[in-house]
Formats: C-alpha cells, sequence, structure tokens
C-alpha cells in the first residue's frame, strides 16, 4: 500500500477512528530509538581526550596543589 492509498483510506474513517489513528502513529514514533545526535558525539570525543593513564590525586595531593597555587597567586 502507498502513502497516498493510506491517506485516502484514512479520509473514509471515522473522525474517532482517525483519532485513534494518530495516536497510533505518534506511539509508533515515540518508542523510535533516537539515533545519537552529533552533540553527544562531541562530549564522547571530549570524554576521551580527557583520558590519561594516571590515577586521580588523592586528598593530600590536591591540598598541596591548592596550596601551591595559592602561594603563586597571593606571594
Amino acid at each position: 500500500m502507498t502513502l497516498q492509498e493510506l491517506k485516502s483510506q484514512a479520509r473514509q474513517l471515522s473522525e474517532s477512528d482517525r483519532w485513534e489513528l494518530v495516536n497510533s502513529i505518534i506511539e509508533s514514533l515515540q518508542t523510535t530509538p533516537i539515533e545519537k545526535t552529533e552533540r553527544s558525539g562531541a562530549i564522547q570525543q571530549m570524554k576521551g581526550l580527557l583520558k590519561t593513564n594516571q590515577t586521580a590525586p588523592n586528598d593530600q595531593e590536591v591540598r598541596a596543589m591548592l596550596d601551591e597555587h595559592r602561594m603563586e597567586k597571593y606571594g
């Protein structure tokens, strides 16, 4: 059945049946999986850029880095 034939048959339905058809079409579109967008692809690429082989600093190392930064900034 072509789209034109389907449209023609839909026009022959009662108003309530046409609304039911519309709801069915909308439901079928809502369950269609959404492909990754370009934005989410870019986010994944950025995450990959941030990966390192180093372990994350522990609390003591972070405090030392902050102290060093403050000393450089405020003297």
